[in-house]
């Protein structure tokens, strides 16, 4: 048994190298977090490198990181990247910010990798910068995208300009932690607390397998690697669990899952065809977000982006806010994607603001030209829970959803509009989604807590397959995390639970004072097609 010391966050930590034990199995689902008390994610992508929007051939996946001389390097997949000549894979450089970015071509093809399996191509999982080198984890994927076998690692020396990796063998084989992407510790890997390259990896496929041809990934696993011997397999490190000492061991058959997730999303969709019933873990990207010291890991389904937060790299792992896109088509305003990671140079200093990268294919049902088919990116914005008492007196004018720092909540958008807290009563939003769905809801979470006793929710429209509760909302508070059921409600005027709710009408619902630091309107929604509609939503203490 080995022994070294880590330092992680702050705290004196013993790392232990273990022999094989059994493997243990972590909760079925994780817990909801309350770490954060506003999120907020664009519904699209607006910036991106050359720029998003000029309908080329780009690419997808784009894994990347931040090395020491400032840059951003990127790997792409299908595409011409910044180039002329399309790949199944190739590299890229990414100058500048988000609003003024700028790429460069470095590499493709054969140059970058090798296809190990028959009717597989080769696609980049991850990217890591460290020691002034490039690590780039190159996988073999199935010509369908539903099985993953084989992956290996590619080094580059002259910032992925040329790359060396073992042609005679790929590095992880068998199914087994061959969707690899490397957690983003910042600028060339300066804050890994010991010197190692993390990284994590899904076995059978990069994503839920549509075919069901090989088991869908539920588990994210967790290894490490020195630096200088990423490429040396047997150097690879798991994570092999530990009570608040996290042990590793080299046997990949004796590892722990640092999360295990086996919620199924989107079971019943409308849309004949289209996928459905589809696992959360996916090929994204974690990153450490230094100046909120936490682990942020994107995940993603056809039709969400799927979150989780820690405070180590090895969990325990909860999930926070969703953001769901619904059933397509899509538009340039509001989509989803896939391969989703926020690269640590575009972090703000106090790690509240951060762009989020992700792609959408011209090929399937999302937007129908190559809009988000690059390097795209999308603001998102989290804000963490800090204990707060609220300071509002009694103020009937004082509409709280419009209060500083507020940000709309929703279970779907259909149109991707933030119109909630705009003030105009006569306009439409609905959570269509193509999702047989139970729960509805629409409201505000804000950074604070706040006294109020009285909320005013007016409808959007009503059609003839949705747009109404077909059950009397309620209205729900949220303090410590938990939504809790307000008391004393009363409705004027009274709610009817069909399409007579009306096109933007006023009800206003009155309960006795409370506080919090959220409130909702929540529901059954109505319909054959399930779904609600707003125009305006209120929150008052009056």
């Amino acid at each position: 048994m080995r022994k070294s010391v880590l330092v992680l966050a702050g705290v004196l930590l013993l790392s232990t190298l273990v022999a094989p034990t059994a493997p243990a199995r972590v909760a079925a689902s994780p817990p909801e977090s309350t770490f954060f008390s506003t999120v907020h994610v664009d519904a699209g992508a607006t910036v991106g490198a050359p720029a998003v929007g000029d309908d080329r051939d780009h690419g997808d996946l784009w894994p990347n990181c931040w090395s020491n001389d400032d840059h951003v390097y990127a790997a792409y997949g299908d595409g011409i990247g910044f180039g002329t000549t399309g790949s199944d894979i190739g590299v890229t450089r990414i100058a500048g910010l988000p609003g003024s970015l700028s790429g460069t071509q470095l590499s493709s093809g054969d140059q970058v990798g090798k296809v190990w399996t028959a009717n597989h191509s080769r696609k980049p999982t991850g990217l890591a910068c460290a020691g002034g080198a490039l690590y780039l984890a190159v996988q073999d994927l199935a010509f369908d995208f539903d099985d993953a076998p084989a992956a290996t690692i590619a080094k580059s020396v002259d910032k992925g300009r040329t790359w060396t990796f073992d042609r005679a063998a790929p590095m992880f084989g068998g199914s087994k932690f061959t969707t690899i992407f490397f957690l983003d510790y910042g600028k060339d890997n300066v804050n890994s607390p010991d010197g190692f390259v993390y990284a994590y990896g899904l076995d059978n496929n990069w994503r839920d397998s549509f075919s069901n041809r090989v088991p869908d990934p539920v588990d994210l696993w967790l290894a490490r690697v020195p630096v200088a011997r990423a490429q040396d397999r047997s150097a690879w490190q798991f994570y092999a669990g530990g009570d608040g000492v996290p042990q590793w061991t080299a046997d990949i058959n004796a590892r722990v899952a640092v999360l295990h997730d086996d919620r199924h999303v989107y079971q019943n969709v409308g849309t004949p065809g289209r996928a459905r019933n589809l696992t959360t873990i996916s090929q994204g990207g974690v990153v450490y977000n230094k100046p909120l010291n936490r682990y942020i890991y994107t995940s993603w389904t056809e039709y969400t982006f799927e979150f989780y937060e820690s405070a180590t790299p090895w969990g325990p792992w909860q999930r926070f806010t969703p953001k769901d896109f619904g059933g397509y088509p899509w538009t340039h305003a509001k989509h989803g994607g896939y391969a989703t990671t926020i690269p640590s140079k575009y972090i703000s200093a106090d790690g509240r603001n951060m762009w989020l990268q992700s792609n959408v294919c011209p090929c399937g049902g999302g937007i129908s030209d190559r809009w988000a088919y690059t390097f795209s990116l999308r603001r998102m914005a989290l804000t963490p829970s800090v204990p707060s008492t609220p300071g509002n007196g009694l103020d009937a004018a004082r509409n709280l959803s419009r209060e500083a720092g507020s940000v709309a909540i929703e279970r779907a958008t259909h149109f991707g509009q933030l119109i909630l807290a705009d003030g105009n009563r006569a306009q439409n939003e609905d959570d269509w989604n193509d999702e047989r769905k139970p729960l509805s809801w629409w409201g505000v979470t804000w950074p604070r807590a706040y006294n109020l006793n009285q909320v005013v929710y007016t409808t959007g429209k009503m059609f003839g397959d949705g747009g109404w509760f077909a059950s009397a909302p309620r209205v729900q508070v949220r303090r410590g995390g938990v939504w809790t059921d307000v008391v004393g409600l009363s409705t004027s005027p009274a709610y009817p639970t069909s399409s007579a709710a009306g096109t933007n009408r006023a009800y206003t619902f009155s309960f006795t004072p409370t506080s919090g630091d959220g409130v909702r309107v929540i529901g059954t929604p109505g319909g054959t097609q399930t779904f609600t509609s707003i125009a305006e939503f209120e929150a008052y203490y009056r």
